[in-house]
Order: C-alpha cells, then structure tokens, then sequence
C-alpha cells in the first residue's frame, strides 16, 4: 500500500510509502486503486476508517487471486477535510499514479469538487455516502442512495401513524451543498403536501461548528409552538453531530418529546456518548450494523479481525455504513473489471449493466445501463442504550434510484 500525504503534496513531491504487497515497487502485475478519505479534520473520526475497509476488500480479493489475474495496491491519502486538497490528491494519483478507479469523499462538497478531475480525465470515482442527487455524470458511481431511496422514507415515516405523525420541523445543517439541497427538496415535498412554510424553520452552522447551546435552545422555543409534533431533520456533518446530541442531551430533551432525524448520523458518532439519554432518536442508511442475516455476521467478523491484525486505529466493534458502501464500491469495480476483461474505464463502465451483488446489509445491489446510480435498501436506525441503532423499520426491497428530484 502507499500513502499521499498532505505534506508532499504541499512539498516538491508526493511521499509514498512502500507497497504493502510484498513490498514491490509498482510493477506490470499489479493494478492500483486510489483513496480520498481524510484522516485528519473535522471529518477524520469517520472517513478515516474507509481507507482501511477498502484495504481490507483489496486483501480479500488479492487472497482470491486478484482482478484479470493482477493483484490490487491501494494508494491511500489525507486530504484532511480541506476540499480543493481532494481534488489535487485525485488529479495526481490519476494522471501520475494511473489508478483504475478512486474510491472516495464522504461530504458532498469534496465529492464536487472532484468531478471536474474525473470528468476530465475520464476516470472513475466511487462515491459511498447517501447524498443530495441533483447529479449524474458517467465519471461517478454512486453507490449510496438519493433522497427518494433514503431522506423521503424516513421523513414519510415520522409524518406517518407508525411514526410520531410529525407535523413542524426544525432543519439545522453544516452550510454546505448537501444540507442546503436536502433542505430544498424536503421544503418542495413538505409543499406538494400541502404543507405551510410557517411549519418549518432552517438554520446553518459552519462545518466543525460545536457549540449548539443557543440552536437548542431555539429548539425549545419552537417545540413549544402550537401547531403540531416538531422534530429536529438534523444535516451537520463530522465532528458536529456527537456536539450536537450531546447539547441536546444535556437539555433534557428527549426523544418522545422532540425526535432527531440524523440524516449523517451513524453508529461511530454515539462513542464515547451517554446514550441512555438520547434513546429513540433515528437516522436512515442503506446499512446499519444491527442489520440481520449471515453476510452481515461475516462482515463484522471479518472487520473486527482485520482491525486487530493490522493494528487499526479504530474501533473493531463499530461498523457504519460508509464503510459498508466502501467495500461494496471495491466489489462491484472488481466484478466490472472481470466482466469487461479489461481495467479501462470505458470498457468498466460498460460493463455496469445488470451487475448484482449480494452485501452485508441483506439486500442484493443492482445496477442497470441507464445510469452510474445503484439500487439498495433503506433502514431507519433507532439510537439504543448501548451506542448503537436498533432497525426501527427497513424497505421491503431496493427501490429504483432516482437521480433527480421533482420537489428541486
């Protein structure tokens, strides 16, 4: 394996490290794949962790042989949640490095500000985090869901008898692309409801933000409102979300008084919290670690056995489902790669249509020709005494994507 570090990118040259595969410099029998996943910054407690998961599918699949007969070397990186950083790091390991395929960003922004890179260089980026939609370009595989298969059901959920029947919402977000364009869309959907504007209300904080104690307050005065059940559509991001629930912890509110919808909210964001008082409040992902079934059991197992050998510096107990995505993402390039016989993006991307494959979260992922976008599952977690979520509800199949929205 090797890593591009923020220092030699700044400096004269990339520092990479030795390959981990026998300790080769890179040669004819191998093919590369690059990662864009930060280590350090407001996002590192949990984008950090997809380096190593994708590491650990490459070990997996070089244990079966390799792809068209090479074996995969992972490039790795920090760009260290500085978003023009993640552009700069893509552009080289593609034009430099000749990786087949990046893997990589977690906020929508980064995500954007690597298009262009991949567009130009006609390369490929798997993109593993729910987002906004609104996009669709050739160059990008993305493999987490749009708002119609994840942000809507949930939000349906909440509105509906099995939920809370929600009627007033409180939007708060990192003020950035995704939170704002989520909010835009919910806010159309709300209308087509027939929904008045004066029943919701939407702030922003810059990213990293951690001091929610006026926000939650404003929180409270809305609460107390006439008008109907509030809740809290929750879009911060990184190191804000733990800031956020601990804030709304300490204030005594409770989830059968005011549930939290945490749209990036995910089991790594719980440790270290106290969540006896923040039980009952939701998040929605096309994974979630207390899904049921063997390939799941497999997968933990496999993570947790592969943090302790190589000495990960994250927990073995914690699964969340970027990390899911981003070894599905290494799965699905592999079993493109092998159809097409070939490592060339175009001949990749061909080969897209009609891929299935069957991963940890119980549900078969799918892809078609019609676009880069992959059909799964959608759960709706509950937080649980225990730092974990509980399956609240899950789709009955894997919706068909659709990239965009009719509520924009």
């Amino acid at each position: 394996m090797a890593d591009f570090t923020r220092r030699g990118l700044i400096g004269t040259a990339a520092a990479l490290a030795m390959p981990a595969i026998g300790g080769r410099a890179w040669a004819a029998d191998t093919v590369k794949l690059g990662c864009l996943f930060s280590s350090s910054g407001t996002m590192a407690n949990i984008e950090g962790r997809l380096n190593h998961v994708v590491r650990m599918a490459a070990d997996q699949l070089n244990a079966k042989g390799g792809v068209n007969g090479k074996q995969i070397e992972v490039i790795t990186s920090d760009p260290a949640s500085d978003w023009p950083l993640y552009a700069q790091i893509g552009r080289q390991m593609l034009q430099q490095e000749k990786v087949a395929a990046l893997f990589g960003c977690w906020t929508s922004v980064s995500r954007k500000s690597v298009l262009p890179v991949v567009e130009q260089n006609d390369g490929l980026l798997f993109y593993p985090l729910h987002f906004e939609g609104e996009e669709n370009s050739k160059n990008v595989v993305y493999v987490n869901s749009p708002p119609s298969s994840s942000v809507l059901p949930a939000v349906d959920y909440l509105m509906g008898s099995e939920g809370v029947g929600a009627k007033r919402f409180f939007m708060i977000g990192s003020d950035y692309v995704w939170p704002r364009t989520i909010n835009k869309l919910l806010k159309g959907y709300w209308k087509s409801k027939g929904i008045a504007e004066s029943a919701w209300r939407e702030e922003y904080v810059p990213l990293g933000f951690s001091n929610f104690q006026t926000l939650v307050n404003q929180i409270r005065s809305f609460a107390a409102q006439p008008g109907g059940q509030p809740i809290v559509v929750l879009t911060v991001v990184g190191s804000s979300i733990p800031d956020f629930l601990r804030e709304f912890a300490n204030q005594g509110i409770l989830a059968t008084d005011v549930p939290i919808l945490g749209l990036d909210m995910v089991e790594a964001d719980l440790e270290g919290l106290d969540t006896t008082k923040l039980v009952g409040h939701l998040n929605c992902w096309a994974y979630l670690q207390a899904a049921k079934g063997e390939r799941n059991k497999t997968f933990l197992a496999d993570w947790a056995g592969y943090v302790k050998a190589k000495n990960v510096p994250f927990s073995a107990d914690t699964v969340i489902d970027p990390m899911v995505s981003a070894y599905d993402s290494v799965m699905l390039w592999a079993l493109a790669a092998a159809k097409a016989k070939s490592f060339a993006v175009p001949e990749v991307r061909k080969a897209f249509a009609g891929l299935s494959y069957e991963d940890p979260s119980g549900y078969t992922l799918t892809m078609t020709g019609e676009n880069n976008y992959v059909s799964r599952g959608v759960f709706i977690g509950s937080v649980n005494e225990k730092r974990g979520f509980d399956v609240l509800w899950q789709s009955p199949d894997a919706p068909k994507p659709v990239p965009f929205s009719p509520y924009g």
